[in-house]
């Protein structure tokens, strides 16, 4: 899920950086595309580590058999 939401920030950001022309008094379009575009970079990588680390660990499965001696 959170590849999906870093895909979605890269694509808002690079249209705000690149595509469009927002006229917002208190930030810069290309400011706020930088951001965007940084924090979807940050969680598809994140979310890389987390999945690498998840595929690596191990689970076992142990069984206990107990013999009946009569």
């Amino acid at each position: 899920m959170a590849i999906g939401l870093g895909v979605v920030l890269v694509v808002a950001g690079a249209v705000l950086m690149w595509a469009i022309e927002l006229n917002i008094e208190f930030i810069d379009d290309f400011t706020l595309g930088l951001i965007l575009l940084l924090a979807g970079i940050g969680a598809i990588v994140i979310s890389l580590i987390i999945n690498a680390q998840r595929s690596r660990s191990k689970t076992t499965h142990v069984e206990e058999r107990r013999h009946d001696r009569n």
